[in-house]
């Protein structure tokens, strides 16, 4: 990518960026996600706005009965909105029209789900980077969480590549966004390797499983958007975002420790850089990808989600026997 100064500045005025947060039916998950949340000096002058989704099966009524229950006890905020959908969205449809119609009300947002721990820092970096870089618009997203890749030399880089835990946006950027088998289309050989990060992690294969329906995401389509574009996506040298959802609880019985991070516990201090991505950073994902989708981790993580979801299919047979 092309190098060139970015068109960084300070804001002219305070803006703090509304917070979408996306819940389902994991209710101690959604509490550990709120209260790290309110740890942040800005949630008092952030506006916060919770998609509730409804249960797809009966079995899981009671349990976003309760996630329902506890959001709307919430405070701590400068004001709180809760959207409580009477059916079922789904993670994908339920955040391309909450990210949609935030951007459309307030032209920029913050983007939690309900399994993200947050530094006490987490809103102060994300609401800098949206100020400084809103005229820019190669820029597309803000990552609050870093892939354990190792020391960075910088506190802050850039990365073609986004990352859906705890990130923002700009409507400037969120309207090139397509859920469409379309956008394969604009890719040759070539481009599906860079987009693979050299074929180091499998994007190019999710876009693949999308078109055929044996999945429904919607992270794979705004990566090709901003890929296309030649979009940048600004990251924290620290972490500022921990998952805590990868112990088999979300949809996609994901268990792993891979992922595991050590959260920022000092303020990450933002200076306008040069619009390019780092060639250490880009090297050092590549490594952890090549790891991370090793022949062994895929085998290991594929019998974890096997002895997983027995666990749960036997629980929930015991519990129907009760």
């Amino acid at each position: 990518m092309g190098a060139g100064r970015c068109q960084a500045r300070e804001s002219d005025m305070t803006e703090f960026a509304p917070i979408a947060l996306f819940v389902y039916n994991r209710p101690l998950h959604t509490r550990q996600t709120v209260e790290a949340l309110k740890k942040n000096d800005l949630s008092k002058v952030s506006d916060l706005v919770v998609f509730c989704d409804a249960a797809k099966t009966a079995a899981q009524a009671d349990a976003v009965r309760e996630v329902r229950e506890y959001i709307r006890s919430l405070s701590g905020f400068k004001s709180i909105s809760i959207f409580e959908r009477e059916a079922n969205y789904g993670l994908a449809r339920s955040i391309i029209e909450g990210v949609t119609m935030l951007c459309e009300e307030y032209g920029r947002v913050i983007v939690l789900e309900d399994d993200l721990v947050t530094s006490p820092y987490f809103l102060r970096f994300m609401n800098d980077a949206l100020n400084l870089y809103e005229r820019e618009d190669r820029v597309m997203q803000i990552s609050g969480f870093t892939y354990p890749i190792g020391k960075m030399t910088d506190d802050a880089f850039f990365l073609r590549l986004p990352l859906c835990w705890g990130w923002a946006t700009w409507s400037r950027a969120w309207k090139y966004f397509r859920k469409s088998d379309d956008v394969m289309l604009q890719f040759d050989r070539k481009m599906r390797r860079a987009f693979s990060f050299n074929n180091t992690y499998h994007f190019w294969r999710q876009l693949e499983e999308n078109k055929k329906g044996t999945i429904d995401t919607w992270f794979v389509y705004w990566y090709a958007a901003l890929f296309l574009r030649g979009g940048l996506t600004l990251y924290s040298g620290r972490s500022l975002v921990q998952n805590i959802g990868m112990d088999g609880s979300g949809v996609h019985l994901t268990v792993t420790n891979n992922y595991n991070v050590r959260l920022a516990d000092t303020e990450v201090r933002l200076a306008p850089m040069l619009c390019e991505e780092s060639d250490e950073a880009a090297k050092l994902h590549e490594k952890f990808f090549h790891r991370d989708y090793s022949i062994p981790t895929r085998i290991v993580d594929k019998v974890r989600r096997v002895v997983r979801r027995l666990l749960r299919n036997i629980r929930h047979d015991g519990a129907a026997a009760k």
